[in-house]
C-alpha cells in the first residue's frame, strides 16, 4: 500500500530534457566502466596471466580501499571549491577525461619473455606484474572518485524535488546501463581474433578495445562539462566553507543517513563478495572451460541485463510514486532474493540459458535498489539543512559511497579468498590456455600452407619452403613444450584424498595422450615435400589432427568438482543472506514519503520567509 498520498513535483522542479540526457549519460563511468574494471580485471590477472587469486585479492584491495577512502576528500573539497565555472563541473571535466586514460593503461600489463627477463626469474615478474595491476587501478579509482563524487552532488542540486532526484539518477542508471550493454560481449571481443590476433588471447584483444573505449570517453568529458549547469552555483559562492573534519563528523552523526548506509552497505557487501563468481559458474561450470562458448552467453547475459535494467527504470519511477521509496525498495530486496534462490535450478549445464532467469530478476532489484538509494541520500540533505541551515550534497554523497566502496574494498581481498576455499586451479586454465594458444598458431600454419598451395602448386619451393618448414618445426616445437609443463604440473600436484588423486590421475593421462598425438604431426620437410606434389589431402589430415589434437588439450582445463560446487553454494548462499538482513533493517528507517514532503515544505516556507526580510 502506498506510504501516503501521491504528490506531483512542481513545474520549477522538473528537470529540462537537455540536463536529464547530460547528466543521465555520465551513468557510462559509475556503471560500465566501473563494473568493467571490478569484473574483468580480476578475470585478466587469475586466468589470463595466472597470478594467484589470493594476492591480486589482496592488491585489488589497496586501490578500492583508497577509492573509498578519497571518496570523503573529494566530498568536501567539491562542496568548498568557488570557481566561475561551479562547485562541480571542473572535476567532472578533468575526471572524466583522467578515467579515460587510466582505464587504458589497465589492460597493458607487461607479461612478454623481454620483460620477464630483466627480473631473473618467474617469481620476481609475477610480483612487478601484480605492481603493475595496483599502480594502474589506484589511478583508474582515483579518477573516478574525481568523476563520481562531483557528478552524483550534482544529481542532488539538479531539482528540489524527491521524486525527480529519482528520475535524475534514473536516467543514469538508463543511460548507464544502455552504454553497458556493450560492456559484456568484451570479453567476446576480446577473445576475437581482429582485437588479438592469431594465437592471441583476452589480454592483447582488451588492449586494442580500451583504447577504442578512451577515444569515446575523452570527448564526452569535454562535452559534460559544457552543457551541464548548477543551479545553486550562485549560492555555493556566498556560503562559508565548513573544516573538513566539522563537515564529516556533522555526517556520520546523522542517524538517518546511517539507517540508510546499513540497508545498502549490507547488501552490496553480501554481494560484492562473490560478484565474479557467476563469471567462474559460467565458464567452468555451465561451459566446462571452454571460454569461447561460455563468453558468448556472458555477453547475451550482460545484454538480458542491460536491457532488464533499461526497462526497469519505468516501473521504478512509477512504483516509487506510487507506493514511496521505502516499499519500492523492499521490493527491489524481494526480487534479488528470489533471484538467488532461483539460481538453484537455473544452474544448469544441460540448460545453460536458463541463468536468464535469475538475470533479469537481479538486474530489475539491483538498479532499483541503487537508484533509490543514491536519490535518498537526497532527501537525507533536505532533511540535514532542516535542521542545521546548511546543504552539503558532497559529503553525505561520497559518505555514502565510502561506506559502499569500503565494503566494495573489502570484498576484493575477500573474494580471493574464497576463490581460494574453493580450491580453483588458475595455474591449471593458464598452462592450458598456452597449450592452446599453440596449437592455435600451429593451425594458421596449416592454412597458410593451404593457401600457397591454392595459389600456386609451385609456390611451397625454394626458399619459401624452407622458411615455412623451418616455422612449422619451431611451432611443433612450442607446443611439445607448452604439453609437457602442463604435464609436469600435475604429475608434482598432491592429492589431498581419493577423488583428487584420480582427478590427477585422469588429468595426467590426458596429458600423456597429447603429448603422443604431438609425436604423429609430420616435420616440416615432409609437408613441403607433400605441398611440391600437390598433395592437398595431406593438409587435410593436418586439419583433423590438431582439431583433434585442440579437444584433447582443451579438456584438461576443467576444474575439479567439488571446486564447481564450492563456487555455487557459496555465490547462492551468502547474497541471500545479505538480502534478509537488509530486508529486516529498512523497516525502522524513519524518513518516510510524508516526512520528506514535510520537509520539502518546510524549507519552502524558510527560503520564502528569508526573501521577504
Amino acid at each position: 500500500m502506498p506510504e501516503s498520498t501521491p504528490q506531483a513535483s512542481s513545474p520549477q522542479d522538473r528537470v529540462s530534457a537537455n540536463q536529464l540526457l547530460a547528466y543521465g549519460m555520465g551513468g557510462v563511468i559509475p556503471i560500465a566502466l566501473f563494473n568493467i574494471a571490478g569484473q574483468l580485471i580480476q578475470l585478466l590477472g587469475n586466468i589470463s596471466l595466472g597470478l594467484s587469486a589470493f594476492w591480486l585479492g589482496a592488491i585489488l584491495f589497496v586501490p578500492r580501499l583508497w577509492d573509498a577512502l578519497s571518496d570523503p576528500i573529494m566530498g568536501h573539497l567539491t562542496d568548498n571549491t568557488r570557481s566561475r565555472w561551479g562547485r562541480r563541473r571542473p572535476y567532472i571535466l578533468v575526471g572524466g577525461i583522467a578515467v579515460a586514460l587510466s582505464f587504458a593503461a589497465m589492460w597493458w600489463v607487461p607479461r612478454d619473455e623481454a620483460w620477464q627477463s630483466w627480473f631473473g626469474g618467474e617469481a620476481a615478474f609475477r610480483w612487478f606484474q601484480l605492481g603493475y595491476i595496483l599502480a594502474a587501478a589506484l589511478m583508474f579509482y582515483t579518477a573516478c572518485t574525481v568523476f563520481e563524487i562531483p557528478h552524483g552532488a550534482l544529481g542532488m542540486e539538479l531539482s528540489n524535488d524527491s521524486h525527480e532526484r529519482t528520475r535524475l539518477f534514473g536516467a543514469r542508471s538508463f543511460l548507464g546501463n544502455l552504454f553497458a550493454m556493450g560492456t559484456p560481449w568484451l570479453l567476446a571481443l576480446a577473445s576475437k581474433e581482429v582485437f588479438c590476433g592469431p594465437g592471441g588471447d583476452f589480454v592483447v584483444g582488451m588492449r586494442s578495445l580500451s583504447l577504442l573505449i578512451a577515444t569515446v570517453l575523452a570527448p564526452m568529458a569535454v562535452w559534460w562539462f559544457f552543457t551541464l549547469v548548477e543551479p545553486t552555483s550562485a549560492v555555493s559562492q556566498r556560503t562559508q566553507r565548513t573544516p573538513f573534519w566539522e563537515q564529516m563528523q556533522q555526517t556520520a552523526g546523522n542517524r538517518t543517513f546511517l539507517g540508510l548506509v546499513a540497508i545498502v552497505f549490507t547488501l552490496a557487501m553480501g554481494f560484492n563478495f562473490v560478484s565474479n563468481f557467476a563469471n567462474y559458474i559460467t565458464i567452468f561450470y555451465l561451459f566446462d572451460a571452454a571460454e569461447g562458448p561460455a563468453s558468448t552467453l556472458m555477453g547475451y547475459t550482460g545484454m538480458v541485463w542491460a536491457v532488464t535494467a533499461l526497462v526497469a527504470v519505468f516501473p521504478l519511477n512509477w512504483a516509487s510514486r506510487r507506493y514511496g521509496k521505502i516499499r519500492t525498495l523492499q521490493l527491489s530486496i524481494i526480487l534479488m532474493a528470489v533471484a538467488q534462490i532461483s539460481k538453484i535450478v537455473c544452474y544448469d549445464p544441460a540448460h545453460p540459458q536458463l541463468v536468464f532467469i535469475p538475470t533479469m530478476l537481479l538486474s530489475a532489484g539491483m538498479l532499483m535498489f541503487f537508484t533509490l538509494g543514491a536519490s535518498m541520500v537526497g532527501d537525507v540533505c533536505d532533511e540535514n539543512e532542516l535542521r542545521t541551515g546548511r546543504r552539503a550534497e558532497g559529503a553525505y554523497y561520497s559518505i555514502f559511497w565510502w561506506f559502499i566502496k569500503l565494503g566494495t574494498a573489502l570484498a576484493s581481498f575477500v573474494t580471493g579468498v574464497l576463490l581460494v576455499v574453493t580450491g580453483f586451479d588458475e595455474q591449471q586454465n593458464v598452462l592450458g590456455n598456452a597449450l592452446l594458444g599453440e596449437i592455435g598458431v600451429v593451425t594458421a600454419q596449416v592454412e597458410k600452407w593451404g593457401d600457397a598451395e591454392v595459389a600456386s602448386p609451385d609456390a611451397s619451393t625454394g626458399d619459401s619452403a624452407a622458411d615455412l618448414a623451418t616455422e612449422w618445426d619451431a611451432n611443433r616445437a612450442d607446443i611439445e613444450s607448452a604439453a609437457k609443463k602442463l604435464h609436469d604440473y600435475f604429475s608434482k600436484q598432491e592429492a589431498v584424498d581419493a577423488e583428487s588423486a584420480a582427478r590427477l590421475a585422469e588429468l595426467t593421462q590426458r596429458l600423456e595422450r597429447t603429448v603422443d598425438r604431438l609425436a604423429t604431426l609430420p616435420a616440416g620437410a615432409e609437408i613441403a615435400a607433400g605441398q611440391r606434389r600437390g598433395a592437398s589431402a595431406q593438409l587435410d589430415a593436418l586439419r583433423l589432427q590438431l582439431e583433434s589434437l585442440k579437444e584433447e588439450a582443451a579438456s584438461v582445463k576443467s576444474q575439479a568438482p567439488r571446486t564447481l560446487l564450492l563456487l555455487r553454494v557459496i555465490e547462492i548462499g551468502l547474497p541471500l543472506v545479505v538480502c534478509l538482513i537488509s530486508l529486516v533493517l529498512t523497516v525502522r528507517y524513519p524518513l518516510t514519503e510524508q516526512r520528506c514532503y514535510e520537509i520539502k515544505q518546510l524549507l519552502a516556507e524558510r527560503k520564502q520567509g528569508a526573501r521577504s526580510t
